[in-house]
């Protein structure tokens, strides 16, 4: 759906609730019914789907697209699908003594919230749509979708497929420019997600607070990665490169910076650039090799180089081809490692998401977490060692939003494990039981005994010896 007015998109969410109410209570057959056909969507589509994040990307590899946007979020489809009858039981909770005595009984029930709004981001546009999508259905709720006006075509081939599969009231698509996202995050939903950049992230958190709008906010940051004194050096980097150079390092979780125990820095830097060159003979005509997504995003990735250069630092272009990246029309951009770095360069106070990796060196691990420990805490952090012992140091003494051990980003692909940032990096999470209860209510349900609890335990006037008796055993 094109949609350019707030009341058309505010009616359009007063229809979903009125038909989210009407339809109460729903069966799980109903919610397993919207996940087959979102998981159906998903994979009729997916071919369709690459080709547009490709046009959008400029190039993007249709592998990637099948493995990072389709793949999970089928996935966390299934999952859901299987588990949702778990997570939707009543849970029995303890009443006071002794009530449960005399037949009181206390329950929680899961109940949807509503309608759902779910705002998604351009580096991963189908796979975080769909997977948000899918917990919101598992948890029995209607959804609005607004995807980014970054991935045009993307967001397009969305609006046109879901009415195929979903009527308006069970989901609708709204395409837009940022004064439509504007519009869409003020909006009464009985939720928001979002899923950006955590200077946006502050603007849709004001804007739900005009509603009153309970919000998850999956946002980034800096994602430090550490190497122990203790890690294969070769295995490590290759596990770097690899999540370094996906989509360009255009995802929320990258490695966004690298800290090495100062004598093997040298080490590190030449088997990542083995690695990248073992991956990425060549760069510019390798499709398996995505774009930066457009040329502001790319000018943004070359200032910071050239900032971070002009204080001090030393620029390390890992480009295995030695390809002229300058002379051609498009966004590719070779990893650049940059050495030398501090806090006054700006590549070490914004977020980078994109081919570039500063490396700090450490003399200690316990250099290297206060210095993790005195930047905001990040999406996710990733140590690499066999040493137990140190290992448990840092996750112990530092957080974040999720953790990797020897590998970086994979636990995001844990479809039971909860996926969220804290502070700056996010608020609340989603996969697994957490994204359900997310979108659901947890509703306190008691029931009271044909007893008269009040008169027993002297909770009404006049009040006597019963009410003295049950003050006295409660305040013990």
């Amino acid at each position: 759906m094109d949609v350019t007015g707030k009341n058309v998109m505010h009616a359009l969410l007063d229809r979903q609730k009125a038909a989210f109410t009407g339809a109460r209570p729903e069966p799980l057959s109903a919610r397993h019914d919207r996940l087959e056909r979102l998981a159906a969507l998903t994979k009729d589509n997916a071919t369709a789907f690459a080709r547009a994040m490709s046009e959008d990307f400029g190039q993007r590899s249709h592998e990637q697209s099948m493995l990072t946007d389709i793949m999970p979020a089928v996935s966390l489809i299934r999952h859901s699908q299987k588990t949702m009858k778990a997570w939707s039981r009543p849970e029995r909770r303890k009443v006071n003594f002794p009530l449960g005595l005399l037949g009181a009984r206390a329950e929680v029930r899961y109940e949807p919230k509503g309608v759902i709004g779910i705002v998604s981001p351009w580096n991963f546009p189908v796979g975080l749509t769909v997977a948000p999508l899918a917990q919101a259905f598992a948890a029995g709720n209607r959804a609005m979708v607004k995807p980014s006006e970054y991935t045009e075509a993307t967001s397009a081939l969305m609006a046109e497929v879901f009415p195929r599969y979903f009527s308006e009231d069970e989901v609708a698509v709204i395409v837009g420019g940022p004064d439509v996202g504007a519009d869409f995050c003020s909006l009464p939903f009985d939720h928001l997600l979002f899923t950006g950049a955590t200077s946006v992230g502050r603007h849709v958190m004001r804007a739900a607070a005009e509603n009153l709008v309970p919000v998850t906010l999956e946002l980034g940051g800096k994602s430090p990665t550490i190497i122990g004194r203790s890690a294969d050096l070769k295995r490590s980097a290759e596990r770097i490169a690899l999540g370094k150079m996906m989509n360009a390092g255009q995802i929320c979780l990258a490695p966004d910076y690298l800290m090495v125990p100062e004598d093997l820095q040298g080490q590190a830097i030449d088997a990542m650039r083995q690695s990248v060159t073992a991956m990425y003979p060549t760069l510019l005509a390798n499709d398996d090799y995505t774009s930066v997504i457009n040329r502001r995003h790319r000018d943004r990735l070359l200032g910071l180089v050239e900032d971070a250069v002009a204080k001090g630092a030393e620029a390390i272009e890992v480009n295995p081809g030695g390809e002229d990246f300058a002379a051609t029309n498009g966004n590719k951009l070779p990893l650049t490692i940059l050495t030398g770095v501090n806090d006054d360069m700006k590549v070490m106070q914004e977020e980078i998401f994109g081919p570039v990796l500063p490396v700090m060196t450490y003399r200690s691990i316990e250099q290297a977490i206060l210095y993790v420990n005195a930047h905001d805490r990040p999406l996710g952090l990733y140590y690499f060692g066999e040493d137990a012992r140190e290992r448990e140091q840092v996750l112990t003494r530092t957080l974040s939003g999720g953790v990797t051990v020897n590998d970086v980003i994979f636990h995001v692909t844990a479809d039971d494990l909860p996926f969220g940032g804290v502070g700056p990096s996010g608020m609340g999470s989603y996969h697994g039981i957490e994204g359900f209860r997310a979108f659901s209510h947890a509703r306190a349900v008691y029931r009271q005994p044909k007893f008269d609890i009040a008169g027993i335990a002297g909770l009404k006037p006049p009040y006597g010896k019963a009410t003295q008796r049950t003050l006295k055993m409660q305040l013990k």
